[in-house]
């Protein structure tokens, strides 16, 4: 066995697997909210998105508008798999892009805000336990921003 041709081989194979995960990021980067720019979502987001730019998101009124929303909503959770409602088993059924996704979306909507993500409201709403590894994980991803 050659160390060098194999360690060379390994680079190589982890360059092309890190290049399909840019390629996939980058399509998310094009393709990000674009269903929000269409109907049904359109129609609803004019009406909505200044409405919950007042509330907090962790507070009951947020919840109650989220459940007004109706099908312009649910339409966006299924056509965007970078929120959790898009997966029967929520966070457990996404993959690490759709994570990644999921945290630059939080950190994105917070901004506007003037805030930061809440891990404490993100616990909450989705039921990740402080416990629950991707907890931390996802502390550290927001933490690079």
């Amino acid at each position: 066995m050659n160390v060098t041709e194999d360690t060379i081989r390994h680079i190589i194979a982890v360059r092309l697997l890190l290049d399909s995960v840019i390629t996939e990021i980058n399509q998310r980067a094009i393709a990000h909210d674009a269903s929000k720019l269409e109907s049904p979502e359109k129609e609803m987001f004019e009406i909505w998105r200044p409405r919950l730019d007042e509330l907090s998101v962790d507070s009951h009124e947020y919840k109650e508008a989220l459940a007004q929303m109706g099908e312009g909503l649910a339409h966006h959770y299924r056509e965007n798999r970078h929120h959790p409602e898009h997966f029967k088993d929520g966070i457990r059924g996404m993959n690490l892009i759709d994570l990644l996704e999921m945290v630059c979306d939080w950190e994105a909507a917070a901004a506007r805000k003037g805030q930061a993500v809440s891990m404490e409201w993100a616990s909450k709403r989705f039921g990740i336990s402080k416990d629950d590894h991707i907890y931390s994980i996802i502390q550290n991803t927001l933490d690079l921003f």
